[in-house]
């Protein structure tokens, strides 16, 4: 071993990749096979395609690469260095995802109470933690050497009960595969690698560039790269220059002899990890040099200073003020604080469009924040520019990922409308035959608006064959379309309604029915074949796990293992913009950089907690504390620095809150006296949106001609004629009708709808006996049509107003009810006025009484004397005049049976706009006469006459707001 080691390191200022390069070329260029001849370590595979974009900027002809290897990648294999004959083979690594599946049935089996979804999930979290466990190299048999104290919770104390067990029974699980631990199968390997360097090293040079992880087999590796005569150890940015008190602060503290307790290691400080990376090496950071290699794509040399300056732990922040203008110069930095992260997401990338502008010049955007990168991609592409994010999306949300969720969503809902309807309309679904089929699944929309059908296909079945009522002509026409759906989906409901099942079967029958409505295009591009490999896995190796698994847990499970599987687009966005992650963005660089995202709890994001260990017993163990992502973020930040021109962005609120500038935005502004704004991008930000001179709409009022007008009118309309003509205009004329929302909760006329059904059967059936009625309403809630909300919030109240009416009928013997929801029609002022009633009663004396059911409250008596809600008075018009069939008799009672709260808390009254007990009552003799009145100007008005259909003519009378964005009404609504 030399007497000197090879260390070197490059500071944030300069573009790591491209200084790597040059030196390398600079060294080993002259021979083109001694280049060829090196070995180069890097990270990950990331890193590997940042090195050689460096390699071809950096030559002006052909030349031969070294050898990449990323010591990172999981998949590391003996190939790559060159180990083939050993004597000593290392077992193969189990497969991840069987190693997960099997840490799920332990965790069953070791007595947690959960489903196979969540013990998937707390597999993928225990994985992390063993991993970790083998990566730091501490032992199993560690924990039970932990002397727990009454501060762990009772919850930690069972977590790692558990925890112990899993572990405990895992390496048998391995012994009896006859594999080994991924993370153990690369220590093994590395440690072997280096064990053979340090006595028969590579002929060729070996660099080790950028590998900057403290793991202990790390530095073993690195330190023995770095004593080779032809070997070099180069890190990026390294504080060579920061002070030795500070240095020595940032831990790892031994403990304190005396009381035996650790001081408190600053794991959040950018530094941290080459702290403890050198400290495993056995070196000291003065032993290492500057890599003396300028590139086109640096920053000026002032610029590492501020960034040391500006990450220097907090009780030293206080001397800001007195250091040198060099080292608080943050030149060529600059801010883009907005309201919002749509407007970030506009700012970056019009910022992003500005390069574009200068040739060969190159920028890239670098977030953690994923919807701010999907957006910013977005905007490009309005200008035609491709923008590919290379940290990728996860496969859940890309369309042969939302497909299988969607379908396993529907079937464990029992095809309840909303999945149903998700799944049926999901691009991907019979691609080669889209507007057919599309046709089809809308018909299906509009039958199942309203609440939710019976579950199950024979739920829809029976739906759309009742085909009564307003909606009968969309049933029957879905009807004709639902069997071809049908037949794709009745094997994945014959799995799922067996209950509980092997996940293997579940999986099989879900790939099956995607096939059937995806075909072969579902399994296309990158993002296909992605989800068909993990199918595919999950398929094999579910056998591993959890024997049975309810198909309510299929979703959330797929769910989980989706969103860990990132698909990266091809090579195929412009050549010199880029989108990147934190992970994706270390080592490379661009003339602009954009770090964009810069709020707490997303640049840096938030530790995530440890479900198994609790900090205390992981600081015990000697494992990474939940704070130093904190710090590799805070050193991703200042490697993105370096580049000549950074722009910071953040926003001053996400979709639901205030937000919090990131620690790092805060530092960087104290140190700097005030970042430079970018005030140029916030006036293209208010130009681009501007809308110009601002011209509000009128108050609309069509004028159509008298002979397009309706000459027929129900008792309903006739409000909303009065208070809203142009509502009316808008639903008669242009014939515009709301939708209702598909499975929607019971709304009031969902209600009253019920109500007046059991009402009716009551009277056709059962003659209104009075002891029969509740039966009727039991009858309906026990309908499994009926909503679940229904039973369980609105059935006492119900049955207690249902038992009210039954008392009121029996009650007046004298008083009968004659008829039932009849609907009549006659010819008055020119039109066809027509209208249903609820119920109509024979009194004593010979005189009908009109009767309405309420759900709710009654009209106000002061509507009606404003000439308003005057149906029942319009009714006993109808019914004077012989509208109805069978029903002669002048009307002299008009009544509102409410079925809410009276004033002494008991549920259902009855209230009349002529109880002459009421102050200002409206006399029954006189009540038909005003409702003809009232009625008969409106018709003349706007049905026979000429008036314009003026919106909201009478706002306090007109509560619906259907046609308010069609009548532009915030636009003109107050205005004077």
């Amino acid at each position: 071993m030399p007497d000197r080691l090879h260390l070197y390191t490059i500071p944030p200022h300069r573009a790591f990749a491209d200084a790597l390069a040059i030196g390398l070329i600079r060294r080993f260029g002259s021979d083109p096979l001694r280049l060829a001849r090196g070995l180069v370590l890097l990270p990950n595979n990331r890193a590997k395609r940042a090195i050689q974009d460096a390699f071809v900027r950096a030559s002006d002809k052909g030349l031969l690469l070294p050898r990449l290897v990323a010591v990172g990648d999981p998949e590391l294999d003996e190939a790559v260095f060159d180990t083939a004959g050993d004597d000593d083979p290392i077992p193969p690594a189990v497969e991840p995802l069987q190693r997960r599946m099997i840490l799920a049935r332990l965790i069953q089996e070791a007595g947690s109470p959960v489903d196979a979804a969540e013990a998937v999930r707390l597999a993928g979290d225990l994985a992390t933690t063993l991993d970790q466990l083998l990566i730091e190299e501490v032992a199993p048999r560690a924990l039970r050497e932990i002397e727990l104290s009454q501060e762990l919770s009772a919850h930690w104390e069972r977590s790692l009960a558990l925890f112990e067990v899993v572990l405990t029974r895992w390496p048998r699980e391995l012994a009896r595969l006859g594999r080994i631990d991924l993370a153990e199968r690369r220590r093994r390997l590395i440690d072997k690698v280096a064990k053979r360097w340090r006595t028969a090293p590579p002929e060729g040079f070996v660099c080790a560039a950028g590998v900057a992880a403290p793991a202990p087999v790390f530095a073993r590796l690195l330190r023995s790269v770095a004593g080779m005569p032809h070997g070099m150890v180069v890190l990026p940015g390294l504080a060579t220059a920061l002070g030795d008190m500070e240095w020595d602060a940032l831990g790892p503290h031994k403990p304190d002899p005396v009381t035996g307790r650790r001081r408190r290691s600053l794991e959040s400080h950018p530094q941290f990890h080459l702290k403890l990376l050198l400290d495993r090496m056995g070196v000291h950071r003065s032993e290492f040099d500057p890599w003396r290699v300028a590139s086109d794509h640096d920053a000026p040399p002032a610029r590492s200073k501020a960034i040391a300056s500006a990450m220097a732990p907090p009780e030293l922040t206080h001397g800001w003020t007195s250091l040198p203008a060099a080292e608080r110069r943050l030149d060529g930095v600059r801010a883009l604080d907005v309201a919002t992260p749509a407007e970030e997401a506009q700012g970056i990338a019009l910022a992003l469009r500005e390069v574009l502008e200068t040739p060969e010049r190159t920028a890239a955007l670098v977030t953690p924040d994923r919807a701010l990168a999907r957006r910013v991609a977005a905007h490009c592409a309005r200008w035609g520019i491709a923008v590919d994010d290379s940290a990728g999306q996860p496969l859940s949300i890309l369309p042969p990922g939302t497909l299988l969720l969607a379908l396993a969503d529907a079937a464990a809902q029992g095809f309840a409308p909303l999945p149903l309807l998700t799944l049926l309309k999901h691009p991907l679904v019979m691609a080669e035959r889209r507007a057919e089929w599309l046709e089809g699944a809308r018909l299906l929309d509009r039958a199942l608006r309203g609440p939710r059908p019976a579950p199950g296909l024979a739920g829809i079945d029976r739906h759309l064959a009742e085909q009564e009522g307003r909606d009968g002509h969309l049933r029957r026409a879905a009807l004709r379309w639902w069997p071809e759906a049908r037949a794709l989906l009745e094997p994945l409901e014959a799995v799922f309604a067996g209950g509980p099942q092997p996940v293997p079967a579940l999986l099989a029958a879900l790939r099956e029915t995607a096939q059937a409505l995806g075909g072969d295009a579902l399994w296309a591009r990158a993002e296909g074949r992605e989800a068909a490999s993990l199918l595919d896995a999950a398929e094999r190796e579910a056998a591993f796990g959890p024997p049975r698994a309810e198909p309510e847990a299929l979703a959330p499970l797929l769910r989980t293992l989706m969103e860990e599987v990132a698909v990266r687009p091809p090579q195929g966005g412009h050549p010199r913009l880029a989108i990147l992650g934190l992970i994706e963005a270390r080592l490379q660089t661009a003339d602009l950089m954009i770090l964009g995202g810069l709020n707490e709890g997303v640049w840096p994001g938030l530790p995530a907690p440890d479900p198994w260990l609790a900090p205390r017993i992981r600081a015990e163990l000697g494992l990474p504390g939940l704070e130093r992502r904190i710090g590799l973020s805070a050193h991703d930040l200042a490697g993105a620095l370096g580049a000549p021109e950074v722009l910071l962005t953040r926003a001053r609120r996400d979709a639901s809150a205030p937000t919090i500038a990131s620690r790092f935005w805060l530092r960087l502004e104290a140190l700097s006296g005030g970042l430079e704004r970018a005030d140029a991008i916030e006036a293209w930000l208010r130009a681009i949106d501007a809308p110009g001179r601002h011209e509000p709409a009128e108050r609309p009022a069509p004028q159509p001609p008298v002979e397009q007008r309706p000459k027929a009118l129900s008792v309903t309309e006739v409000d909303r004629l009065k208070a809203d003509p142009y509502a009316f205009y808008a639903r008669r004329m242009l014939r515009l009708m709301p939708l209702d929302p598909v499975d929607a909760d019971p709304s009031a006329a969902w209600r009253g709808t019920a109500v007046h059904e059991v009402l009716q059967k009551w009277f056709e059936h059962d003659d209104c006996a009075p002891e029969r009625l509740r039966d009727r309403a039991e009858a309906m809630l026990a309908d499994e049509r009926t909503h679940p909300m229904m039973r369980a919030l609105w059935a006492p109240r119900l049955m207690e107003a249902i038992d009210w009416i039954a008392t009121q009928i029996a009650a007046d013997p004298s008083r009968k009810v004659i008829a039932v929801e009849k609907r009549g029609v006659i010819p008055f002022g020119g039109v066809e006025l027509s209208g249903t009633f609820d119920r109509i009663d024979r009194m004593a004396d010979g005189s009908l009484a009109i009767v309405d059911y309420k759900t709710g409250k009654p009209p106000s008596l002061a509507a009606v004397r404003e000439g308003f809600s005057l149906q029942l008075g319009l009714l006993g018009l109808i019914a004077e005049r012989g509208g109805f069939d069978g029903i002669e008799g002048r009307a002299k009672q008009f009544e509102y049976w409410s079925l809410s709260k009276n004033s002494r808390g008991a549920f259902g009254y009855v209230e009349s706009p002529c109880d002459p007990r009421r102050r200002e009552y409206l006399p029954a003799d006189e009540f038909v006469d005003r409702a003809v009145a009232q009625f008969e100007g409106a018709a003349r008005e706007w049905l026979t006459g000429d008036a314009p259909f003026t919106a909201k003519l009478h706002p306090d009378y007109a509560p619906y707001a259907e046609y308010d964005q069609l009548m532009r009404r915030d636009e003109w609504y107050g205005r004077d």
